[in-house]
């Protein structure tokens, strides 16, 4: 029995060096509000996400940064590549981020940009907290272990 490639979600967009910054603590699927054109360009797989943040902008939550370039064909109704796009997250979720954000001093990360089953584009978004540089150094202590480890496995037989 074959999976249809469209029930899987699809990533898009990864911004992989975030669980290496910042401490996630919980996430969130939210949908974000797009131009025609940027989910034509979306589609094609070239977004980027690496330096993108999601803040409050008054009563509603917007994700900047993020970057979606021109889609080719699009000639004169091309979209901005780096405007602050709207999230999509209902009331409740959005006062909970915005409380943690402003009291709390955590940090909210889109982690990926995907298109889910019903091919609609959806942002995973990442609460968290920075860590500190001995945190990261020893998160990068244990990986480099976990791969030594698994070398000595493999070799061993």
């Amino acid at each position: 029995m074959s999976k249809d490639p469209k029930s899987a979600n699809r990533v898009v967009a990864d911004n992989r060096k975030a669980r290496f910054n910042y401490e996630i603590l919980d996430t969130y699927e939210a949908g974000i509000a797009l131009t025609g054109t940027e989910v034509k360009s979306l589609r094609q797989g070239k977004a980027t996400i690496g330096e993108a943040y999601a803040g409050p902008s008054g009563e509603e939550f917007f994700l900047f940064n993020a970057y979606i370039p021109e889609y080719l064909q699009a000639n004169r109704f091309n979209h901005e590549t780096k405007r602050p796009r709207r999230l999509l997250l209902h009331k409740r979720q959005i006062d909970k981020l915005i409380g943690a954000t402003q009291r709390e001093g955590f940090t909210v990360i889109p982690l990926k940009i995907y298109f889910n089953d019903r091919g609609r584009a959806k942002v995973e978004l990442g609460l968290g907290r920075g860590k500190k540089l001995h945190d990261k150094r020893e998160t990068e202590k244990e990986r480099s272990w976990n791969r030594e480890k698994a070398r000595l496995m493999r070799d061993k037989g």
